[in-house]
């Protein structure tokens, strides 16, 4: 008969207690990098409308300087035509205006909804000026981060 001074091996399964707190560390660690900048992602995605409203206007800026005006209705400050000279989107709603600074002779306003947007933006403003060939950069007048807009309109 053989003696058994030392029990066999036993195997072990699973993890260990620091193994899962590493990993837990790991992931918190990767989680308040990535959440910022997710954060700043959705800020620009909403911003982006902006420049698509501005966009669809920008023809009827054309149209309307042709006959000497911002404005299809022929108004002095701003216009509320929708579809015409105002354009209503998910986040905010564009409309031509005045140019603040007088040249270009028009600007488009996009102003950001109250709610159901990022607090970073939530009713803040985009001004865009506009001549008869393009939408140029922004104006003094927007509230927005320069770090939120399109690259189009910085």
């Amino acid at each position: 008969m053989r003696r058994h001074d030392n029990p066999p091996a036993v195997r072990q399964y699973g993890f260990t207690l620091i193994e899962i707190m590493i990993v837990v560390a790991i992931i918190g660690i990767l989680a308040a990098i990535a959440i910022p900048v997710y954060q700043d992602n959705i800020v620009k995605a909403q911003a982006s409308e902006a420049y698509r409203l501005a966009s669809g206007l920008k023809s009827a800026i054309v149209t309307n300087i042709q006959e000497g005006t911002c404005f299809a209705d022929s108004a002095t400050s701003a216009s509320t035509l929708e579809g015409v000279d105002k354009m209503t989107g998910v986040y905010g709603t564009a409309i031509i205006i005045s140019s603040m600074n007088g040249s270009p002779p028009c600007s488009i306003k996009y102003t950001f909804n109250s709610s159901g947007v990022s607090g970073q933006v939530q009713s803040k403003t985009i001004v865009m000026t506009v001549n008869k060939d393009s939408i140029l950069a922004k104006d003094s007048a927007t509230t927005v981060a320069d770090k939120y807009l399109p690259q189009a309109i910085k």
